[in-house]
């Protein structure tokens, strides 16, 4: 069954809010959770989710499984989102998706919810990556990216420009990657850069001067760039992780320590995921630690869970603050 909210669901596209006989009308069902999809193009959308009062809490997750909003009770929510096409993996891994805005809501229906077209001023952060941070359509499989936007609020989107499968050597030969993300960009915005897990024949000369080459055609738009050292595999011998744990190459390279190099070369921002996830799953042990990755449902110590990418999302979220490179107004 296909209803409008009771109080009025309000889809505006100018600066302010159209009124709702002009509106493009959403879909939104009646089972729980409401899901409510717009009609819109490409672009960042501001959303405002009324309730009147305040409620249990709720998730509100958009597009290919993005966590927006994590177990709020506020009487009102206000988040910004990116709408992409394809909406999840910008390499076409799994598929398009579907066209326009999809916002599900848990728990309590709201009786309100306005979309409008976000001013050109948005604060965006940007993601380039492979499949550990990507937006994955089919759970249980969750990217680290896909739990990001839930730490902001309005005035930021997160732009998940990452897939599965890709290195450094493809995401630079790629047209639907590194040539894709390049004219998006603009001044203020900052990108995040996490290579390395399928660099598994990629030498060190090589990895090097890719990164360098992505950090300096992010820096030629006036964006920012941020390495970001690739989560660590649970594949541990002992209690402690081994090379393969820690993402060296077929080849012996260590990836985390070259992309560390080129972060001091470059003098660029360096979030050391490695690092932080080491610590976290060697903390864990090897049997708890099967928790932050689909290693019960999967057999796979690569990829996380929808715990472990929350867990990560945090640390990259943390890191991210002490560079001090996203504006306080804008963290929830």
């Amino acid at each position: 069954m296909v209803r409008l909210l009771a109080a009025g669901v309000v889809l505006a596209l100018g600066a302010q809010p159209m009124t709702a006989a002009a509106a493009v009308p959403p879909e939104c069902t009646d089972s729980a959770p409401m899901v409510c999809t717009y009609d819109v193009p490409p672009g960042d959308y501001d959303v405002k989710v009324v309730f009147g009062r305040e409620h249990e809490p709720v998730d509100v997750v958009a597009e290919a499984r993005r966590l927006v909003v994590s177990g709020s009770s506020e009487p009102v929510l206000r988040f910004t989102v990116n709408v992409r096409d394809p909406e999840g993996q910008q390499n076409g891994f799994g598929g398009p998706g579907t066209p326009g805005l999809t916002l599900r809501v848990s728990g309590a229906a709201p009786v309100n919810v306005v979309v409008t077209r976000a001013p050109v001023s948005t604060r965006r952060v940007f993601l380039a990556g492979d499949s550990t941070v990507t937006d994955q359509e089919t759970a249980p499989y969750t990217g680290w990216g896909q739990r990001l936007p839930s730490w902001f609020g309005q005035g930021l989107s997160v732009v998940n420009h990452s897939g599965s499968g890709e290195s450094t050597v493809s995401f630079l030969a790629e047209p639907a990657m590194w040539a894709a993300l390049r004219p998006q960009l603009r001044p203020r915005d900052v990108v995040l850069v996490q290579f390395g897990h399928n660099d598994k024949q990629t030498t060190a000369e090589q990895y090097r001067a890719n990164l360098t080459e992505i950090v300096a055609g992010i820096r030629s738009a006036g964006a920012t760039p941020v390495l970001v050292t690739p989560i660590v595999r649970r594949w541990f011998t002992g209690t402690k992780l081994n090379s393969t744990g820690l993402i060296v190459n077929g080849l012996g390279v260590d990836l985390p320590a070259e992309m560390r190099s080129v972060a001091a070369a470059q003098q660029v921002g360096l979030i050391d995921l490695t690092a932080r996830t080491q610590a976290v799953v060697e903390a864990l042990g090897p049997e708890d630690a099967k928790a932050l990755y689909l290693t019960r449902e999967k057999r796979d110590d690569t990829h996380t869970s929808d715990s472990g990418a929350t867990v990560y999302a945090g640390l990259v979220a943390d890191e991210l603050a002490r560079l001090e490179l996203v504006e306080d107004r804008f963290w929830n």
